[in-house]
């Protein structure tokens, strides 16, 4: 194995790893607080829908890749190719979606109650699972073709329009069913991106005039504040990488032939918010956090007793 090989495969390997490590984590964590406290507030939902999320998306694409890239061959047959990219499509979809998602929400929580807002600020908790149950039947629905050019991995030179991802082609066999899905994709995710991206500044821009109205904003609106950060950052972190990915993936759609290495290149990239975005919860959720370092103290206090009672 050369060096290059092995540099991509520790990289998967490591992001694939840590990756599913911090979003079971992350949903363990709410699942302790759900069972402790008997419900969930709107933003925790959402929170722990995102990390959902992104581990069908790493399960779905980074697992069989870091195969892969270690020399794993055969690793799926034809219907195993589109659950597994269909899957794929749908946690990718649903990372962007329900990171808007949050980011709405946020800005209409802290929002000035205005005529309309008046009524809409106390039924946002009961549209919390309407709205998920929409967006996952809206890219089950944009999602659909993708198992339709799925299959598993041919001998011989791979036809134009094909993306190669090592375990599974994604065969278009023609510029128009390969134009038309990339349009369609890209067209969804920048229209949540860009509705993200205008939430966001309004968060912003409300937060700045809260500075400049009242001092100390910190110790009059804590939780707003920390909240409102939050979800900027979360909505940051994925544009950044969203836009690396949709340059590589442009890219790719003026190419008839795609390079593996491409290929490689925009699935780490794509996949680097669903790696970090539940470690920037763990440290920045308080809820996360404690129950996590609840359950390390109690871990470390039945190991101690367990050493006591081996000694005695």
């Amino acid at each position: 194995m050369d060096l290059c090989v092995t540099i991509k495969g520790v990289s998967f390997l490591l992001q694939t790893g840590m990756g599913i490590l911090g979003n079971t984590v992350v949903l363990l964590a709410y699942a302790t607080i759900l069972y402790s406290e008997r419900k969930l507030l709107p933003v925790d939902m959402i929170l722990c829908h995102l990390a959902f999320a992104n581990l069908l998306l790493l399960l779905t694409r980074c697992v069989p890749q870091t195969m892969t890239v270690f020399g794993l061959v055969d690793l799926l047959d034809n219907a195993g190719c589109k659950v597994v990219i269909y899957g794929y499509r749908i946690g990718r979809a649903l990372s962007v979606c329900i990171t808007c998602m949050l980011s709405v929400f946020q800005a209409v929580t802290i929002a000035p109650a205005g005529p309309h807002l008046s009524r809409l600020k106390p039924a946002l908790p009961t549209l919390v699972l309407p709205t998920f149950a929409g967006l996952w039947l809206l890219n089950m629905a944009i999602c659909i073709a993708a198992p339709f050019f799925s299959m598993a991995p041919r001998n011989g030179t791979v036809p134009a329009f094909t993306l190669n991802l090592g375990f599974c082609h994604v065969d278009f066999r023609d510029s128009l069913s390969y134009v038309i899905n990339g349009v369609a994709v890209s067209g969804r995710d920048f229209a949540f991106v860009a509705l993200m991206l205008g939430s966001s500044g309004y968060i912003l821009l409300l937060l700045h005039r809260h500075r400049r109205q009242v001092r100390g904003i910190r110790r009059s609106h804590p939780a707003e504040t920390r909240a409102g950060k939050t979800v900027i950052t979360l909505v940051v972190l994925y544009v950044f990488f969203f836009g690396i990915d949709n340059v590589i993936w442009i890219y790719m759609l003026t190419e008839a032939k795609v390079s593996p290495v491409v290929a490689d290149m925009r699935v780490f990239f794509s996949s680097c918010y669903a790696f970090l975005s539940p470690y920037f919860i763990i440290f920045s959720n308080k809820k996360v956090k404690n129950k996590i370092m609840c359950a390390a103290e109690q871990d470390k206090l039945a190991s101690t007793d367990t050493q006591e009672s081996h000694d005695k």
